[in-house]
């Protein structure tokens, strides 16, 4: 039998990370009240960490719909819990790292990183595919 419980902690965990690196990008520039009128154009105009931080943020979220989704098929189509668990904590670990990587500036690794989180999600799907 699943236990959706571990499922909901990882699609919790995936959702609330963007905005982690939205804190990170706000206080590095200096994101004051007024800048709330229009928090995107000013983080648009940043640069360096407060810049990348946000890249990490816009990054984040892009990723997160294929994730939810293998994760949800997964647990529909009952692919081992042990699976599921693994390759969403794995997509989780290595999303943290790539933020890691974005804000350090460590392009080429960051990349490496961004490939092996996206392995994740897919993983799962191609795991549906053969099971179904």
């Amino acid at each position: 039998m699943h236990s959706i419980s571990g499922v909901i902690y990882l699609i919790l965990a995936a959702c609330l990370l963007p905005y982690v690196f939205t804190l990170i990008a706000k206080k590095s520039a200096g994101f004051r009240a007024k800048d709330n009128q229009n928090p995107r154009a000013f983080l648009e105009k940043s640069t360096g960490l407060a810049s990348r931080a946000n890249a990490a943020q816009q990054n984040s979220f892009e990723s997160l719909p294929l994730f939810i989704a293998s994760i949800l098929m997964a647990e529909y189509m009952v692919v081992s819990q042990s699976l599921v668990m693994t390759f969403g904590i794995a997509y989780l670990v290595f999303r943290v790292i790539y933020g890691i990587c974005y804000l350090a500036n460590w392009s080429t690794l960051r990349s490496i990183v961004w490939l092996l989180s996206l392995l994740c999600p897919i993983t799962l799907l191609l795991l549906i595919i053969k099971i179904s």
